[in-house]
């Protein structure tokens, strides 16, 4: 060891735990503060936590929540119902006898007038009846003239020149006749000469009768008898050539109505047959000339519960299926008087016209009808979706400033679209719920009071 080398001092064990109290205390607190870093992220992680899974989602929840004002406005009530367009008329037009189509005038979707020809069939086998049944009523009307007008005067003349004649002769027997009595009671001539000149006498006093009628019906004209029977004569012969006539007639197939040619069943040359005129049955239009049909109309299907709302010259719009966004209008011709039910659903049938200049509308298409049947003026109404029904009652929940909403039981009335009136339950002056607690069932369409 050198001489200047210093020894390290040794402290005692002891004396290195032995701590002072001012560094005891800078100890303890420096615990305190690393504790205290250490609970500050924690805490922070746990408030954020809470935030994000407890107040986030009911403040979500509470803005979501949309309510609507309860106010009064003018409801216009209509009646919905589904339909189909129809012709007004619709007929398989045929021949009243059968026979050969000789022409077809006509095509399909032409328009026709009412009386317009349509079509001719032949008529051929009428035509030569027609001329024979004229001949015999000119011959029957002359023979009653005749009889009406009596004898010429040139058969009146002959008919008294054969009167003188005969009246000549019977005088001229009368005289031979005295001669001859006088001869025969003188015994001069034979009983049998004598009963020859009475003959003479005889015949010559029945020709002056027989000219001296003769002349008088001459001058009196025909019978009454005579000429009623003439009459009746020309009367039948008139009856059967109107038969004929109206056979002729009946050739020329005519349109019943004002309408739009549907479809043709046949050609010239076809034989074709009288049938059903509404009939649709392929059998039966096949032997028809063609189907016509007239203006359309709707024919629509209504609710029993709504038939009461309707009545006759009601405004209607018409939403066809086929022309989405285009309407057509119309007003209620008829209504039936016996109902309908199809699956236990009563109906009633109800025809309304329909206003269409560019006829866009064909037979069978589907419409929905809304009948203008009133209106509500100044009435309270809610939205229909703020509607639901409790345990047993229906009504809308009310929002409140302060606290839950709370349930108001209503009495509804009419239903418009989206809007319900409220008879009774509201002022006008509340908020009512469009989103609602768990648990409630919504009224998707409430019935009308």
């Amino acid at each position: 060891m050198q001489k200047n080398e210093v020894l390290p001092k040794i402290v005692p064990v002891n004396a290195a735990i032995a701590v002072r109290p001012k560094e005891l205390h800078q100890l303890k607190l420096n615990h305190w503060l690393l504790a205290l870093l250490i609970l500050i992220p924690i805490t922070g992680i746990s408030y954020f936590v809470y935030y994000q899974v407890v107040t986030v989602p009911q403040q979500q929840a509470k803005n979501k929540v949309q309510t609507a004002l309860v106010k009064r406005d003018n409801l216009e009530i209509t009646v919905s119902a589904n339909g189909t367009v129809q012709p007004q008329q619709s007929v398989n037009v045929s021949p009243k006898t059968s026979g050969i189509l000789k022409q077809l005038l006509v095509k399909e979707g032409d328009t026709v007038k009412k009386g317009q020809v349509l079509a001719y069939m032949d008529d051929s086998n009428l035509q030569g009846q027609f001329s024979q049944a004229k001949g015999n009523l000119a011959a029957a009307q002359a023979r009653l003239q005749r009889l009406i007008a009596g004898n010429r005067e040139e058969d009146t003349a002959q008919a008294q020149a054969k009167l003188r004649d005969a009246q000549f002769a019977l005088r001229q027997a009368q005289e031979d006749l005295q001669r001859d009595q006088s001869l025969f009671d003188a015994g001069a001539v034979s009983e049998q000469f004598y009963n020859t000149a009475l003959t003479t006498r005889d015949r010559a006093q029945s020709l002056v009768r027989q000219f001296q009628e003769a002349l008088d019906l001459s001058q009196a004209g025909a019978r009454p008898e005579d000429i009623d029977e003439a009459n009746a004569q020309v009367a039948a012969l008139q009856g059967s050539l109107q038969t004929i006539q109206a056979s002729l007639n009946d050739m020329e197939i005519k349109a019943p109505f004002t309408g739009i040619v549907g479809r043709k069943f046949a050609d010239p040359g076809s034989f074709v047959t009288p049938t059903t005129a509404g009939s649709a049955v392929t059998s039966a239009t096949s032997s028809s000339i063609l189907s016509l049909a007239s203006t359309n109309q709707i024919v629509a299907q209504v609710a029993e519960a709504n038939i009461a709302q309707i009545r006759l010259g009601l405004e209607a719009t018409i939403q066809v299926d086929a022309y989405s966004g285009k309407t057509f209008t119309g007003q209620v011709t008829q209504i039936a008087t016996q109902s309908t039910v199809v699956q236990n659903v009563t109906s009633f049938e109800v025809k309304t016209s329909v206003q269409d200049p560019q006829l866009l509308l064909r037979s069978g298409m589907n419409v929905t009808v809304l009948f203008k049947a009133g209106e509500l003026k100044n009435v309270l109404v809610v939205p229909t979706g703020a509607i639901v029904q409790q345990t047993n009652a229906q009504g809308v929940f009310v929002a409140k400033d302060k606290g839950d909403p709370v349930f108001v039981p209503v009495v509804v009335g009419a239903t418009v679209n989206d809007k319900t009136e409220i008879k009774s339950g509201l002022t006008g002056t509340e908020r009512v719920l469009l989103s609602f607690p768990s648990g409630t069932r919504k009224v998707s369409s409430p019935n009308g009071g």
